[in-house]
């Protein structure tokens, strides 16, 4: 049984570590193979694309969480900067969008998450100089 104030504590939190409106960060839970998997989907206030920032797995709701909260405190250390410039099939704009990842195919994963590798033409990734 998960404890619902401790899960929407921590969701609170991470939220406001990362600076993003309520709406513009999904929380998605699923089991799987015996664990919990917690996918952490920012939302684009602009385009209204949604992207993957991160999965965590654990043995329930709250253990992701607290992964995931470990997980934003440091990632800005531990991990680069990528700017994709992509493009949604019938749409005519190029979109701009920023991720960190170890590498660029983490990026592209992160992208890519949950569509059709045909729904999306990337232009560009680049590896932002670190600041």
């Amino acid at each position: 049984m998960t404890d619902e104030y401790e899960v929407a504590r921590l969701q609170r939190e991470i939220e406001q570590h990362l600076g993003m409106e309520t709406g513009n960060l999904r929380f998605e839970y699923r089991q799987l193979e015996g664990q919990m998997r917690l996918d952490l989907i920012t939302v684009n206030p602009r385009h209204h694309q949604s992207f993957l920032f991160r999965y965590e797995t654990g043995h329930d709701e709250v253990d992701c969480l607290r992964k995931m909260q470990d997980y934003v405190r440091r990632y800005r250390d531990n991990e680069s900067s990528f700017t994709l410039q992509w493009r949604t099939r019938g749409d005519k704009e190029l979109q701009t969008s920023y991720f960190r990842a170890h590498n660029a195919y983490e990026a592209l994963d992160k992208l890519y998450f949950g569509r059709d590798l045909n729904a999306i033409t990337v232009f560009s990734v680049v590896l932002n100089p670190s600041s």
